[in-house]
């Protein structure tokens, strides 16, 4: 057995070393130290994914500056059947770029500029980097609808291919509603890579995939105003009074709202730059609100019983970093500078009594496990993602918060894990199956992250039951997208 692994090694080595070879200059590292760092995203926040993906590092890594050497690496890789691993900033949670086998990680970061840019939309390249596209789009009075809360690290491919939603979500939705992605170009893995553009309703075939069906080159968004943005912080007696007001508030289309995220006591304590912004014992409801809006937020929050515990222009606040930095996934990740073992599960809660649903479940978690949601529209309803946090003690522990979480009617996705199908946030249909092997006939892309015989890699299995997300249709019907939507070019 030792020889035959051996002898495997050796031919893995010189399969290695002839993709190398056939690059010429484009840029590629082998250096131990980097190859560890590049392996690692932020998945590290859950439990499970830190012991799952331990160990997993790429072979090498490729940096493409231009078009042609993207190309180029493509068709190398077909040549000696070499994986590849599509990577941006690394700040994905479920291990979107964590190679599972080896392989060869693409970083796309040094492909980056906007292409081009109209009163309503931009087109970037892959590994543009969010806050850089946001910071040349500002004087042109425009921002991007949705970005992350890591916008200072993300690429713009790496969003839209590993992403649901985030700042912006309050007002336009999830990124998968329809006018959010406006047109996405990939290349196939092939021997002669295709260029294929998705519009309309077939961007949701590489929407949230992993980069499990082809190299994304470019995207297209629609972009909205960019107003002068307030950071709010309001502080509330209790739970009840500032849920409340966070679903009133997110109902209250005429006010220009970009986050909306609510942080039940302690959470504001265990994030140390927010610890004392708020009083002992009180909830926290934060908003970025439109400067011409803003009055009448105070307004609305005071009719709820919550009283203004910080005002402050976009990134001037006295937490000392940008207001969303302590919303969705970055708040988990900011508690955790404290206390390490806290986690979550990543919960939908889509009733149309959102009111009612949370508050009915509250009280099972009340007074040991705080709530952290983010209110946010999905097809022009309001919802709020998010959960309790909890000390992690065992998965057993976690199953049985996730089971009382859905015997309320949430919907829980598997943020433990890292492959499309058992994360449960796309639905992985047909449609989508054929995709993937028509971008990728040879099984090169992100192996393991697919899943596409609904057959999970057993170190990634967990135990918990989780629903998954469906909150619109169900998968992707070949049918439902035009022929134009699908186009090579």
């Amino acid at each position: 057995m030792a020889e035959s692994i051996s002898k495997r090694d050796a031919e893995d080595a010189a399969r290695l070393e002839r993709f190398r070879h056939a690059l010429g200059a484009i840029t590629y590292s082998d250096d131990a130290q980097t190859l560890k760092a590049m392996s690692r995203d932020w998945s590290a926040v859950s439990p499970l994914l830190r012991k799952s993906l331990r160990g997993r590092i790429a072979d090498a890594i490729v940096a493409p500056t231009t078009r042609d050497e993207i190309g180029a690496i493509i068709r190398a890789a077909v040549a000696h059947g070499i994986k590849l691993i599509a990577r941006g900033g690394g700040t994905a949670n479920y291990g979107q770029s964590v190679p599972l086998d080896g392989g060869v990680l693409v970083d796309f970061r040094n492909y980056a500029g906007i292409v081009g840019v109209t009163a309503t939309h931009v087109r970037a390249r892959a590994g543009t980097n969010m806050e850089a596209l946001d910071t040349q789009l500002r004087p042109l009075g425009l921002e991007l609808r949705i970005h992350p809360s890591t916008r200072h690290a993300s690429t713009l491919a790496g969003f839209i291919a590993g992403g649901s939603g985030g700042i912006g979500s309050i007002r336009y939705g999830l990124l998968r509603d329809r006018g959010n992605i406006s047109a996405i170009e990939l290349l196939s893995i092939e021997a002669e890579p295709q260029t294929v553009e998705l519009r309309g309703k077939a961007t949701g075939l590489a929407h949230h995939a992993y980069g499990t069906n082809g190299l994304i080159t470019e995207i297209e968004l629609p972009l909205a105003p960019a107003w002068e943005w307030r950071e709010t912080v309001f502080a509330f007696p209790d739970f009840a009074a500032a849920l409340a007001c966070g679903v009133r508030a997110g109902s209250e289309d005429a006010l220009l709202l970009k986050v909306l995220s609510l942080q039940e006591w302690p959470i504001a304590q265990l994030m140390p730059a927010m610890a004392g912004i708020v009083p002992e014992g009180h909830t926290m409801l934060s908003a970025m609100v439109a400067k011409q809006h803003r009055d009448e937020l105070v307004e609305l929050a005071e009719e709820f019983g919550g009283k203004l515990a910080s005002d402050a222009g976009e990134g001037q606040g006295p937490y000392g970093e940008p207001l969303y930095k302590f919303c969705y996934g970055h708040s988990l990740a900011q508690v955790q500078k404290r206390e390490p073992k806290f986690t979550s599960v990543q919960t939908l809660f889509a009733n149309a009594d959102l009111k009612r649903q949370i508050g009915d479940l509250h009280p099972l978690f009340a007074g040991r496990l705080p709530f952290r949601l983010e209110f946010q529209k999905s097809q022009g309803r309001l919802v709020a993602v998010g959960s309790p946090l909890f000390v992690y003690e065992s998965e057993a522990q976690m199953a049985a918060i996730v089971a009382q979480i859905q015997a309320g009617g949430g919907q829980v996705a598997n943020s433990h894990t890292t492959s499309v199908r058992a994360v449960g946030m796309k639905v992985v249909s047909d449609a989508d199956i054929a995709f993937v092997r028509r971008m990728d006939p040879h099984g090169l892309l992100n192996p393991g992250k697919i899943d596409l015989a609904a057959d999970e890699t057993d170190a990634l299995k967990t135990g918990l039951a989780t629903s998954g997300w469906h909150v619109e249709e169900r998968g992707f019907d070949a049918a439902g997208a035009r022929a134009s939507d699908v186009r090579s070019a």
